[in-house]
């Protein structure tokens, strides 16, 4: 594995920037997510860094070595690309082999064998080497993808939104599956995704992208109680953080010059109260959660509440902040 060093990275189509003077450094045996909305450059900068777009400026080094204006396949990184990208007509372990039978590699088939077999086994697709890619299912075929990636062991995995095509049941276990498996071979990840929920649960440091920019990076924990801005702040969080114009509610300790106030539900106490200045709308059930919908002069606002809250449709509450997030007329967080 080794360390991948982004400098200035831009990459313009059209007349508009997909990727702007982008500095990113991913170290080795990081797991590093890249997360945006669709049009945030994640996908760009995938592909700059694996030689499939040549960069306008900047630099790409790749294990201390300048990989700028290298070919592909001179890069020594592994692409999982969103879809599954398989070859049809050939079985599972075929599939597995073909990157090491490739003219740069050719491997002896004594030692394919035994790296296909050891790498089914860690993706746990091994009972399936036989069959061919098109009698798998969508989670099996996936797992393949992933370990024909696998075997190469190459300086850097890039992952472009791997799970977005499988069910919901599925994305959890192969989130489990890709996070062990990276701990496990202590590989060097980049992964790209517009699902909160995967940033949160596989990275070691998520980097938040708006319009080719990274915008803030750090631990899943720092992004979500210190954003350093509105585009931040609403990128992480479910139900999504309550952005509500100051004044709204007393907050006598909101600081000079703070006109919005981010609240998700540990910045909300919200108390059943007959002269209360909000109401509730109604209460989704989920289980063991709901969420609470409450107006508050004509502003409406979502938290979490207990399974078993008394309140109801209709009912007056009482809403106050507790230690919430400032924001300026720019959208910067007030406080760092």
């Amino acid at each position: 594995m080794a360390d991948v060093v982004v400098s200035g990275i831009s990459k313009q189509f059209g007349g508009v920037f997909a990727v702007d003077a982008l500095d990113l450094t991913v170290k080795d045996g990081e797991f590093v997510v890249l997360l945006g909305p669709t049009g945030a450059g994640k996908t760009t900068t995938l592909r700059l860094i694996a030689g499939l777009e040549r960069p306008d400026a900047g630099s790409i080094h790749i294990g201390g070595h300048d990989a700028t204006a290298l070919e592909p396949s001179a890069r020594d990184v592994a692409f999982v690309f969103q879809q599954y990208s398989l070859y049809p007509h050939l079985t599972v372990y075929e599939n597995l082999a073909f990157p090491l039978r490739s003219p740069a590699r050719r491997w002896p088939e004594a030692d394919i064998r035994r790296r296909v077999e050891e790498i089914a086994r860690l993706v746990r697709i091994h009972h399936k080497l036989e069959n061919r890619s098109t009698r798998l299912s969508g989670g099996e075929m996936q797992r393949v993808a992933i370990g024909r990636a696998l075997v190469r062991k190459p300086s850097i995995f890039l992952m472009d939104e791997p799970l977005s095509s499988l069910d919901a049941k599925l994305r959890g276990e192969l989130r489990l599956e890709l996070k062990r498996i990276q701990a496990e071979l202590g590989a060097t990840v980049l992964y790209v995704t517009h699902d909160q929920i995967e940033a949160m649960t596989m990275a070691d440091r998520i980097g938040i992208l708006d319009e080719g920019r990274l915008v803030q990076i750090g631990t899943p924990r720092s992004i979500y109680t210190t954003p350093a801005n509105l585009h931040v702040a609403a990128r992480l969080g479910q139900p999504a953080i309550n952005l509500l114009p100051a004044g709204l509610l007393p907050d006598g300790g909101a600081p000079a010059g703070t006109r919005t106030i981010g609240a998700r539900t540990e910045h909300l106490t919200i108390e059943k109260a007959a002269g209360g200045d909000g109401t509730v709308d109604w209460v989704e059930h989920l289980g063991d959660q709901n969420h609470l919908h409450v107006t508050v002069s004509g502003q409406k606002l979502i938290t979490l509440t207990d399974p078993d809250t008394a309140l109801e449709k209709g009912d007056r509450v009482a809403v106050r902040f507790r230690n919430p997030l400032y924001f300026d007329a720019s959208g910067n967080r007030i406080g760092g």
